[in-house]
């Protein structure tokens, strides 16, 4: 069975990895770590959280059939993808702002990601810049929000081609900011106007205080938003922040079809539910797409992926069909590849692995769910990701 080789798992204390024994234990840790504002914009998403829920729901509806007596002693969790073998079925999916939370999060995920044998997806709104974590993960995919602006599309795409990435995720399902009304009550917005209520968070948070955000700005000053455009964006929290975003909403299938003409790589999009989109971004000649609805952080009511998986799966054709949005178990994982998806990625628990430990921590929780994985694996019947099939779970009805 494949895994994280245990020197590189170990460099984490002990005691913190006896401490962590799945994913969501990393949560709870994080939000005694991070400030209360911080914590809430990661962990939440829009309005009533109703998407967010229902993602977890949709994989509590699933149950597995394992098939019993067959060799499983071989297995492993190696996964092909687009032509490359991966150590597991899972990647670091792309995730903004990491290095608030986490001193230079972005390069502790990307090295995290490159030791352990996963793909981490660049981020757009990412405060470090894309060559810098193409250097440190030479795995690392980059995820784009581009607006409907042929001047701003093309020198965007040609600086990530000219960084050396092989994959280009174009995110789709974000046309306008979604209603994230929990960030106002928190305290985060932008710009971020200091508070009582604030100092006082960051004051009972030294840790954070003191390893990210200070030291932060001591070495490297106030973060900018490096990748929305070919040149580099506006101060994070700043007040042109949102405004560098361009108007997303003017975003079309031409743009899509401008993109793929102009870009040599692997060209994904991210944030597709309805199998009719699924089928013109094949027509698009997509190489892949995402299932997702954002974690649950736009339309919210929005359905899960997993509900939707096996309807995309079968309008996909050649396409690679990825998943995320609420995975937080190895039996996650494998319901996913069950319905239909060739690969899944996962955001929150490895940027709260980032925030607790560092480089170090995020190998931990990748082995942690790679272990997971193995185990259940074993469990199920199968001895390698590909043979998880439609016959080995059951939904209601």
């Amino acid at each position: 069975m494949t895994a994280v080789p245990e020197t590189e798992a170990s460099a984490w204390p002990e005691r913190m990895r006896r401490r962590h024994l799945c994913l969501d234990d990393f949560e709870r840790a994080a939000r005694r770590r991070l400030p209360a504002m911080l914590y809430g914009f990661i962990k939440e998403g829009a309005e009533r959280n109703a998407s967010v829920h229902g993602n977890r729901a949709a994989f509590d509806a699933v149950d597995f059939v394992p098939r019993v007596l067959g060799d499983t002693s071989g297995r492993s969790t190696v996964t092909t993808l687009f032509g490359r073998d991966y150590a597991q079925p899972f990647g670091i999916a792309p995730m903004g702002a990491c290095a608030f939370a986490a001193y230079r999060g972005d390069l502790a995920l990307a090295r995290a990601a490159a030791g352990a044998g996963v793909p981490m997806i660049v981020s757009a709104a990412s405060l470090i810049r894309l060559e810098d974590i193409r250097a440190a993960c030479p795995l690392a995919w980059f995820q784009a929000y581009l607006p409907g602006e042929q001047e701003r599309i093309e020198p965007m795409v040609a600086r990530v081609a000219a960084a050396g990435f092989e994959t280009l995720v174009l995110t789709v399902d974000i046309p306008v900011p979604a209603n994230r009304e929990h960030n106002t009550r928190n305290g985060f917005a932008t710009p971020l106007r200091p508070t009582p209520r604030l100092a006082w968070q960051g004051v009972t948070r030294p840790r954070w205080l003191l390893g990210t955000l200070l030291r932060t700005l001591a070495q490297h000053g106030m973060p900018h938003f490096e990748n929305m455009d070919a040149t580099r964006g506006p101060p994070f929290l700043s007040r042109n922040a949102t405004r560098a975003l361009g108007r997303r909403d003017a975003l079309s299938w031409d743009d899509v079809a401008l993109i793929r003409r102009r870009w040599p790589g692997r060209f994904i999009l991210k944030g597709i539910l309805s199998p009719l989109d699924a089928r013109l971004a094949r027509e698009h000649g997509v190489d892949g797409v995402v299932v997702s609805n954002h974690g649950g952080r736009q339309l919210d009511g929005a359905v899960a992926p997993l509900r939707v998986l096996p309807a995309i799966r079968a309008e996909a054709g050649t396409m690679a069909v990825l998943l995320d949005g609420g995975i937080r178990r190895g039996t996650d994982v494998l319901k996913a590849l069950a319905l239909g998806a060739d690969f899944v990625l996962l955001g929150r628990p490895f940027l709260y692995a980032a925030a607790l430990g560092g480089e170090a921590g995020v190998r931990h929780a990748i082995a942690v769910l790679g272990e997971e994985i193995g185990r259940n694996m074993a469990l199920l019947g199968v001895t390698s990701p590909a043979a998880v099939g439609a016959d080995h779970v059951m939904r209601p009805g």
